[in-house]
């Protein structure tokens, strides 16, 4: 019944953007902070970026700041992630993820749902 869906990959040429959605369903994001992963073939997953479920604190990665913009709806229970200006190092698979607490925290560990992917290709 829990679940996290994520939609909005596609092939997108370098320097355009996308905007992906993480749905949840069967709890509600609000007491939940959401992290965005991607995981590029034959590399690690790493954290993208994640929002706090207690102050709608935000972070990202070095490689992606200044470009990514995460956001949520808790009325909508989805979160969002804003990519802009897209280069080849952001091909992989995005998943999003959501660990129970409610705090000015987001680690990327300790995670307790997980969505099983949106693919992200930028080439041209």
């Amino acid at each position: 019944q829990v679940q996290l869906v994520e939609s909005g990959g596609a092939l997108v040429q370098p320097g355009g953007s996308l905007r992906l959605s993480c749905a949840a369903s069967g709890f509600t994001i609000a007491y939940y902070y959401i992290g965005w992963f991607r995981q590029a073939p034959g590399k690690e997953r790493e954290g993208v970026s994640c929002i706090s479920s207690g102050d709608d604190d935000t972070f990202y990665a070095d490689s992606v700041k200044g470009r990514f913009t995460i956001s949520r709806d808790n009325a909508k229970n989805t979160v969002y992630l804003q990519m802009n200006s897209l280069t080849p190092e952001d091909t992989g698979v995005y998943s999003c993820a959501a660990r129970r607490s409610y705090g000015r925290w987001c680690p990327y560990y300790g995670m307790d749902y997980w969505g099983e992917g949106t693919l992200v290709t930028v080439s041209s």
